[in-house]
């Protein structure tokens, strides 16, 4: 769910007794619509995309692009080195102002404001000058995008007109009867709620109604206590007004479904309720899974599209293989039939469309009837049988070599499926885009691609203090366990399933069961596996790893290993985590 405007307020008074005074070390823009300020070590997020307009201290490191946007050095110019003096919120407004002192070039004190307009898909981040003008803004709106309201440079910023709904921390008891005597008596109460009152959010609405009335959607018409309709809204108004809030995350079969800053008890036994330490942390949490999830979208939709394509042109050229494999099993019929009828040449005549004939390879002495081209000589016959046999012969030892290079390459795509599905940074996607490219599955292009720094292995470190490296791609993979791993080392991967090559560093030292144990959930973790139970991973010595000639990026083979079954928990994964 979006950020709501009373949301946005418990999240605000979180951040501002965080925030005040402390300088701006850096900005950074990892993505179009996410804004990171340093500021002595914590990360202030400002996300105005449309799906999760946000601000909110961040642990999650992002990854940053090469060339930093337009609007991130326009940022770095007039923020670099400020001093956050305020952090505001317009009443059940989704806006936040961040007021900013500067210093220019001759040490001269001015102002600047950073506004943040959390709202869905009209969301916004502008900065803005001393004197209110719009120095830029991530999305400029013309007079052909809204005649009411632009945004542009040079112009006063205008906040968003306040709609006609009655700003609900205005009501009074009064004034709720008397809408509610002219409501409908078969308007829904979350309805009714919606449409009259500014700052309400459906999952709120819903609330009220469910605690007055005992259902989500029960309708004014059954409620047998009005008054206890204004009792719970008296509530909500209350606990709003006295800053009651509580991180809440709301959770469905373990994965975040909802969050609120108020109890929800609306869903009953069908989600599960936890509560967090921090606002902050609850969105990172909440936000987390679903970030990965559309930046694999966006940004591996054409590799995935390209991977797919490829698996799926292979899976049919290896079926009509294996059709073809099997009909040169019966090949010595042909050379059979090329038998018989040279043995037979002396009772035949050309133009003869069939020959029935004794079989003498048959030990019960039956007959044979072998069919003819009429148009061929006898002797044109037979040894069309035996080119048949010849070439039946030949095709199979050639599909089976093709069958056994389609298996190949067929594992190799659902590995690389595989990977961007667990991609994290613009170069994992620029890794497997060249992976794919060498590989012969992607074309290459005229111009060179631009590539970042060179992307380095997840990294971990066991409770024991052993460091544990996760490859991130296929040649990662193969460069972690052939080139960079010591022959002691202890190597990790799910037993007969896709996943990353793990790398348990032992400097020569004995490895307790724990570590062991941590080394192998991470090897499920990042696995087809993730969201499987009881998982088989194999391990063994990298000595005893090696690669066939030949064999695709990350296809090792392996020998003498041991197998530890664990199930992968995603709370290890980012207790272990160093980078």
């Amino acid at each position: 769910m979006p950020l709501d405007a009373i949301c946005l307020q418990a999240v605000a008074e979180e951040l501002r007794p965080q925030l005040l005074g402390l300088r701006i070390d850096k900005v950074q823009q990892p993505a179009r619509d996410q804004v990171v300020l340093l500021l002595r070590g914590r990360r202030l997020l400002l996300n105005a995309g449309a799906g999760a307009p946000r601000i909110q201290l961040t642990e999650l490191v992002r990854d940053n692009p090469a060339e930093p946007p337009m609007f991130c050095m326009l940022l770095r110019k007039h923020l670099t080195g400020a001093k956050i003096a305020g952090l505001t919120q317009p009443p059940l407004e989704r806006l936040v102002r961040l007021e900013l002192d500067v210093t220019d070039d001759f040490g001269r004190l001015g102002r600047r404001c950073l506004v943040l307009e959390a709202m869905g898909r009209r969301s916004n981040l502008i900065l803005l000058d001393g004197e209110g003008r719009v120095v830029d803004c991530l999305r400029r709106v013309d007079a052909e995008m809204s005649a009411q309201r632009q945004v542009l440079p040079g112009l006063y910023y205008e906040p968003p007109a306040a709609g006609d709904r009655l700003p609900v921390l205005e009501e009074t008891e009064a004034g709720f009867y008397e809408k509610l005597s002219a409501a409908s008596p078969e308007r829904q109460i979350d309805a009714f709620l919606l449409d009259h009152y500014f700052g309400v959010s459906p999952l709120m609405a819903r609330e009220i109604a469910f605690r007055a009335g005992g259902e989500t959607d029960s309708r004014l018409c059954a409620l047998r206590d009005r008054t206890a309709l204004w009792r719970e809204v008296e509530n909500f108004l209350s606990a709003v007004r006295e800053s009651r809030f509580t991180p809440i995350c709301l959770k469905r079969e373990g994965r975040p479904a909802e969050f609120a800053c108020l109890p929800v008890t609306q869903y009953g036994s069908a989600m599960e309720t936890e509560v967090y330490d921090s606002f902050s942390q609850l969105l990172d949490v909440f936000y987390e899974a679903r970030e990965r999830q559309e930046r694999t979208r966006q940004r591996g939709a054409d590799l995935i599209r390209t991977a797919s394509t490829a698996r799926d042109r292979l899976r049919r050229k290896l079926s009509q293989q294996e059709k073809d494999y099997a009909q040169t099993q019966n090949r010595d019929q042909l050379r059979i039939c090329g038998d018989l009828i040279t043995a037979n040449l002396y009772r035949m005549e050309r133009g003869q469309g069939r020959l029935v004939c004794e079989n003498y390879y048959d030990e019960a002495g039956g007959e044979a009837v072998i069919q003819l081209d009429p148009l061929l000589t006898p002797q044109q016959n037979a040894a069309k049988y035996y080119k048949r046999y010849t070439k039946a012969k030949t095709a199979e030892k050639y599909l089976r070599e093709q069958m056994d290079i389609a298996r190949r390459d067929l594992e190799y795509l659902e590995s690389v499926l595989e990977e961007i599905g667990l991609a994290e940074t613009e170069q994992d996607f620029l890794d497997i885009r060249s992976e794919l490219r060498e590989a012969g599955f992607l074309r290459r292009q005229g111009k060179k691609e631009l590539r970042q720094r060179p992307a380095k292995p997840r990294e971990f470190r066991t409770s024991g203090g052993f460091s544990v490296l996760v490859g991130r791609n296929n040649r990662q993979n193969d460069r972690l366990t052939l080139k960079e791993a010591d022959h002691r080392d202890i190597w990790l991967h799910t037993q007969k399933l896709h996943g990353s090559h793990v790398i348990l560093r032992t400097g020569g030292q004995s490895v307790g069961e724990r570590d062991l144990v941590e080394a192998a959930k991470l090897a499920a973790w990042y696995s087809q596996a993730r969201e499987s139970g009881n998982v088989p991973v194999d391990y063994v010595q990298v000595k005893y790893v090696k690669k066939p000639a030949g064999a695709r990026p990350g296809m090792v083979i392996y020998t003498g290993h041991q197998t530890v079954n664990v199930t992968p928990e995603e709370a290890l994964v980012k207790r272990l985590k160093v980078r």
